[in-house]
C-alpha cells in the first residue's frame, strides 16, 4: 500500500472515529473526542485527556516543530503572556491571541492563518482589569451552524462564524451581548473594573460566563462590582438565568453577610474554569474571595458562596448544592481553576464525582449530583488573628483525603537545609515573622514582630488557574504544582486611597500598590500570583528545602498517592550557588515557581517548564517533558525558545498526531508551537 493511500486510509479512520464520538455524545469525564479537541479542558468536565497514543515514550525526543503562528501583530504592542489553550475542530484550529485579544483560525495541519477578528474597544479596553488574550474561546454547533464565543477585554461576549470569524448578526446585538448590562446592578459601561480571562463555557445550547476583577490585595472601596454569572441562549444571546454569588435579601446564604455586608461587598466572581455535567444537567462553579483578599473587617461572616463549588442547574441557574472550601477567606485562596468531572469506583460502588484542585495544595472531592464528600472532611479548629476589627472563623474544613500534595502552612521543618548554616540563617529570618498552620491569620505589620505571616499554599498558590488533569481509564488525577512561600502582612492604607483600613504590605517594603492582570502591560505575572510580595530568601536561595514544584498522581478510587516527582531540572541558580559549593545536588529538585497546565494522553503526562531555566544544549529556554503515566518516570523532553504559559493539547489530522503549545515570557512574545514525528 502506497504512503499516500495509507494515509488516507488513516484519515478516513480518524473521521469515522469523530462522526461516532459526536453521534454518541460528549460526557463531562471521557476526554477530547478522538482526533479533535473542542473544549478549552478537552471535555465540559476539564479531563484534559486524549486517548491519542501516536506519539509516545519511544518516540516523543524525535517530535519537529510542525509549523509556528507568532501572535506580536495582533494588538498595538507584542504580548508576552500568552495563555490560551487552543481548540480543534474539523481541520481548524482556533485560539485568542495578543493584546487586544484578537481570535484567529489557523490551518491546523499548517499553522495558515484563515480568518482574524479583532475588537478595538477604545477607552472601555484601556480601562480594563484583565487585558491581554485571556485563555482561550468556547465553539458550538448543531451540525449545521458554528460558532465562536469568546469575551474581549472589555467584558464583551462575541459570538463568531466559525467559518468566517464575522460576527452573527442574530446574536445579541449583532453579535454582541454587553456583560456589564443585565448584570443585576448598575455599572459605568466604561470604567467599571470587571472582566474576564476564563472562556464561556457551552453546553446543551447554554453558553455560561463568570467574571473577573482587579487584584484583591488593596481594593479602593469596601463595594465593588459583584461577581454573578449568568447563562445565555447560545442562538440568541438572551439571558437566561443569573446565580448571585452574593445573595440577595431572602435568598439562601444572606445570613453568612453580618449587619448587612451583602449589599456593598463585591468580587465573589468566578475567574476560573467553569465545568458542565451535560447528562446530570449541572454546572460546577470554582468561586473566588469577596472584596479584599486578607482584610475581612467589613464582612464579618462566613461570607456564601465566596471560596465555594457550587453546582446550579444548567437550564435554570438554581443552586443545587455547595461546600464551602474556606470560611470567611483571609489567604487569597481563591478557587482558581476547574472541577474536574470524574466517574470513580470507591469500596466497589461507582460514583460521578467532582474533584477540585486548590491553591492550598488540597484535593476536594465530592458526588457531584450531591455535593455529599467522598471521604470525610473535617471541620478543624485554626488559628486566630489579632487584626483590630477583624473577624475569624473558628474552623476551617480540612479533607482527610487526599493528603495535601504540596507544602502547607510553614514551620521550622520546612525551612531550607541544605548546610546547617543556611538552617540557622532561614530561622532566623523567620523568628520575625509569624508561621505556623495552615490557615495561620495574615499579621499587621510591626517592625518589632510579627513582619508577616509566612505560609505556603495561599497567595503563593500550589496550583493557580492551569489546574488538573484526569485519566478517566485508570482513574487516576494528575496535578502539577508549586512549594513556594507567600508574605501575608498588612499595612495603613495610604490617606485617601481606600475606605478600607488596610493594604496588602509589610513595614519593610510599604503597601503593595499593585494593579490587576491589566496594569502589568503584558509582563509575566510574579510566580506566586498577581499582586504577590517578592519572595524571602536565604543568601538568593529559597526560604525553604526542595522540590520547589513537582506533579502529583492521585489515585482517587482510593484517594491515595500513586507517586509524586519533582518536575524542572534544578536551576542554574541553585546549582552552582556558592553556598552550595561541593554538595551533590539532585539534578531535578523542580523549579520554583513552577505549576503549568498537564495533559494526559493514552501513555503520557505532558508538560511544559513554567520559566527560563537549564536545557541540554545551553540555550536560553524551557524543556517540554513527558512523564510515563503509570510511574511519574521522565521518558522524553523536547527544547521550547521560551517557558509554557498556556495549557498543552492535542488533536490528530491526517494520520499524524500533533501537540500544540502556547509559549512566551521574558523578552520572547507569544507564540503557539506544534509539534509532530517526522514524515516517514
Amino acid at each position: 500500500m502506497s504512503r499516500s493511500l495509507l494515509r488516507n486510509v488513516f484519515a478516513f479512520m480518524a473521521l469515522g472515529a469523530v462522526l461516532i464520538w459526536t453521534s454518541a455524545g460528549v460526557e463531562g469525564q471521557s476526554g477530547a473526542g478522538p482526533g479533535e479537541w473542542r473544549h478549552y479542558g478537552g471535555d465540559t468536565g476539564h479531563t484534559r485527556y486524549s486517548p491519542l497514543d501516536q506519539i509516545n515514550a519511544a518516540n516523543f525526543n524525535n517530535l519537529d516543530v510542525a509549523w509556528r503562528f507568532k501572535t506580536d501583530a495582533l494588538g498595538p504592542r507584542p504580548e508576552y503572556n500568552l495563555e490560551s489553550t487552543p481548540l480543534m475542530v474539523n481541520g481548524r484550529l482556533f485560539s485568542t491571541a495578543g493584546t487586544r485579544k484578537a481570535v484567529v483560525a489557523l490551518d491546523a495541519a499548517t499553522g495558515e492563518m484563515l480568518w482574524m477578528h479583532s475588537e478595538n474597544e477604545g477607552a472601555r479596553g484601556a480601562a480594563a482589569p484583565r487585558q491581554l488574550s485571556g485563555r482561550g474561546l468556547a465553539y458550538w454547533s448543531d451540525g449545521n451552524d458554528e460558532r465562536i464565543l469568546y469575551v474581549t477585554p472589555g467584558y464583551r461576549m462575541l459570538a463568531l462564524d466559525a467559518k468566517t470569524g464575522q460576527p452573527v448578526a442574530s446574536f445579541g446585538r449583532n453579535g454582541v451581548v454587553d456583560l456589564k448590562q443585565d448584570f443585576d446592578q448598575e455599572l459605568d459601561l466604561t470604567k467599571a473594573p470587571v472582566g474576564l480571562h476564563a472562556t464561556p463555557m457551552v453546553a446543551n445550547n447554554v453558553v455560561i460566563v463568570g467574571a473577573a476583577f482587579e487584584t484583591g490585595a488593596n481594593p479602593k472601596s469596601k463595594a465593588n462590582v459583584k461577581g454573578y454569572v449568568r447563562g445565555f441562549d447560545v442562538r440568541t444571546g438572551k439571558r437566561l438565568w443569573i446565580f448571585h454569588t452574593i445573595p440577595q435579601r431572602g435568598e439562601f446564604g444572606n445570613d453568612t453577610w453580618l449587619y448587612e455586608s451583602a449589599t456593598y461587598s463585591g468580587n465573589t466572581g468566578v475567574w476560573g474554569q467553569i465545568s458542565i455535567d451535560e447528562q446530570l444537567g449541572l454546572a460546577y462553579l470554582p468561586v473566588e474571595l469577596p472584596t479584599h483578599d486578607y482584610y475581612g473587617g467589613e464582612r464579618h461572616g462566613n461570607n456564601l458562596y465566596s471560596e465555594s463549588i457550587v453546582a446550579v442547574e444548567l437550564q435554570t441557574g438554581k443552586r443545587r448544592w455547595h461546600y464551602q472550601l474556606v470560611h470567611h477567606g483571609l489567604w487569597d485562596m481563591d478557587i482558581p481553576c476547574a472541577p474536574i468531572l470524574v466517574d470513580i469506583t470507591v469500596n466497589g460502588r461507582t460514583i460521578k464525582a467532582v474533584a477540585q484542585p486548590t491553591k492550598q495544595a488540597l484535593l476536594y472531592v465530592f458526588n457531584r449530583e450531591t455535593g455529599e464528600p467522598i471521604w470525610p472532611i473535617e471541620e478543624r479548629p485554626v488559628p486566630k488573628g489579632d487584626t483590630p476589627g477583624e473577624w475569624y472563623s473558628p474552623t476551617q474544613p480540612i479533607p482527610t483525603k487526599p493528603r495535601a500534595y504540596d507544602g502547607t502552612g510553614l514551620t521550622i521543618d520546612d525551612l531550607i537545609d541544605f548546610t546547617p548554616e543556611l538552617r540557622a540563617e532561614a530561622t532566623k529570618i523567620v523568628s520575625r515573622y509569624r508561621i505556623g498552620p495552615m490557615f495561620t491569620p495574615p499579621s499587621v505589620s510591626k517592625m518589632e514582630g510579627p513582619i508577616a505571616t509566612l505560609t505556603m499554599g495561599a497567595q503563593a498558590a500550589a496550583t493557580n488557574w492551569p489546574g488538573g488533569s484526569y485519566d478517566p481509564e485508570t482513574h487516576t488525577l494528575y496535578v502539577a504544582s508549586q512549594t513556594s512561600v507567600a508574605t501575608l502582612g498588612l499595612v495603613p492604607a495610604p490617606a485617601g486611597a481606600s475606605d478600607l483600613p488596610y493594604f496588602q504590605g509589610t513595614v519593610l517594603a510599604g503597601a503593595r500598590l499593585t494593579g490587576g492582570s491589566g496594569s502589568t502591560a503584558g509582563a509575566t505575572p510574579p510566580a506566586g500570583g498577581e499582586g504577590a510580595a517578592p519572595p524571602i530568601t536565604v543568601q538568593g536561595l529559597p526560604l525553604i528545602k526542595p522540590p520547589y514544584s513537582r506533579i502529583t498522581a492521585i489515585n482517587l478510587d482510593t484517594g491515595d498517592f500513586r507517586w509524586q516527582v519533582p518536575f524542572g531540572a534544578t536551576p542554574d541558580s541553585i546549582r552552582n550557588h556558592a553556598a552550595l559549593k561541593g554538595l551533590n545536588l539532585p539534578p531535578v529538585m523542580g523549579r520554583p515557581g513552577n505549576n503549568p497546565g498537564t495533559l494526559v494522553t493514552k501513555t503520557l503526562v505532558i508538560a511544559g517548564e513554567h520559566n527560563f531555566g537549564p536545557t541540554p544544549s545551553g540555550q536560553r529556554g524551557a524543556m517540554l517533558r513527558a512523564l510515563d503515566k503509570a510511574t511519574g518516570q521522565e521518558v522524553g523532553a523536547i527544547y521550547m525558545p521560551a517557558p509554557q504559559t498556556g495549557s498543552p493539547m492535542t488533536y490528530l489530522l491526517n494520520g499524524r498526531q500533533y501537540l500544540v503549545v502556547a509559549i512566551s515570557g521574558g523578552t520572547y512574545t507569544g507564540e503557539l508551537v506544534a509539534y509532530r514525528l517526522p514524515a516517514r
